[in-house]
Order: structure tokens, then C-alpha cells, then sequence
């Protein structure tokens, strides 16, 4: 009995172990490496979408880049489009209902790709278009196939707005200007920082 006991304890010491450690690596990966500390608390912000909006705008204009109409009265406000040196462009801004109704987005927002829809409602539709290389950029996935923007949002009351936000894969450096689309929404173009 006693060392059985002693199989079951060093088990759950190993777990233990191995779970703690695997807390501590998806910590570090949650930085990206671009030495960008305000990028994890954003998405985290923006991600939860009950967080506030300064925290998806923060340190942005008043003006957005762009708006994009979309069904029912849903507008897309893209307060900026950085580049970091990680190698990713992050896309930040508010999702707003300008109509007199709670809206349930619409299921194409998040694509049509198997592997994003599996992982529930989100943004993952969204790409970015670059005219003069000739190339489209989809929205990144983690390894889990997750993607890497906001997930979640079902449904946006009357006059509420909900930050978002989108990450690809960034384009070459010399291409400031790019299209974005999402399904349902009219394109736009935006220019991309740093």
C-alpha cells in the first residue's frame, strides 16, 4: 500500500511540475518577443470585450483610420494598424451598433476555414490586402488553431461599442497602405505604423 501511495504522490508531483511549467511558458509566450509590454494588455482587454475602450485606443487620435459599414447598422472603427518587429501588424478598434436593436453578428465575421469556425465566433474572417505585392494576409491562428483576435462576441447591444482586435502576419516594410476586408463589411483602406 505504502508504495503504491508513493506512485500515486510522485505522479502528482510530476504533474504538478509539468503544469506549472507549462503556466510559466505560455506566460512568456504571451509577450511575443517584440518588446512591445502595452500589445498582451490590449488584446487581453480587447479579447474579454467588456473591457474599456481607452485600453483599445490608447494613446490613438480621435480620429479612426477608417470606417467600415457593415449589416444592420454594425460599424467597424479601426483606430490604428501597427506594425511590430515581431513580425505581426496588429489591427485595434471598436465594433458599434448605430441601430435601435441588439444585433447578433453574423456567423461570417469569422470566415469560412473549418479550423477557425470550430473555435466559436470571432473576427477570423478579416484579411488584410496588399495591391502592390499582390498577397492577402488572414488573421494568425495560435497552434492550437485558435485565431488571434476577438472572440466571443455574439451579440452588441443598441449604442454599445466593443474594442477589437485583429493580428496577421505583417507585409513587407515598404508597404505602408493596405485594404481591409471583413465579410459583410464595405473595404477600406488603412495605413500601417512604425
Amino acid at each position: 500500500m505504502s508504495i503504491r501511495f508513493t506512485a500515486k504522490a510522485r505522479r502528482g508531483m510530476v504533474a504538478l511540475a509539468l503544469a506549472a511549467g507549462l503556466a510559466i511558458g505560455v506566460a512568456g509566450c504571451g509577450n511575443g518577443g517584440g518588446g512591445d509590454d502595452k500589445k498582451p494588455d490590449t488584446s487581453a482587454s480587447a479579447s474579454k470585450g467588456s473591457g474599456s475602450n481607452a485600453s483599445a485606443q490608447e494613446g490613438q487620435s480621435d480620429e479612426p483610420l477608417a470606417e467600415l459599414k457593415g449589416p444592420d447598422g454594425l460599424l467597424l472603427q479601426i483606430a490604428s494598424a501597427k506594425r511590430d518587429s515581431g513580425g505581426f501588424v496588429t489591427v485595434n478598434g471598436v465594433l458599434k451598433n448605430d441601430s435601435g436593436k441588439t444585433l447578433t453578428l453574423p456567423a461570417q465575421l469569422s470566415g469560412n476555414e473549418t479550423e477557425i469556425i470550430r473555435n466559436g465566433r470571432s473576427l477570423g474572417g478579416a484579411t488584410l490586402v496588399d495591391s502592390k505585392g499582390k498577397k492577402r494576409y488572414y488573421v494568425l491562428r495560435d497552434t492550437d488553431g485558435r485565431p488571434l483576435t476577438t472572440t466571443g462576441i455574439t451579440s452588441v447591444k443598441s449604442g454599445e461599442t466593443v474594442p477589437v482586435f485583429m493580428q496577421f502576419p505583417s507585409p513587407p516594410t515598404d508597404t505602408t497602405q493596405v485594404s481591409f476586408q471583413l465579410p459583410m463589411f464595405a473595404p477600406a483602406d488603412i495605413a500601417i505604423s512604425g
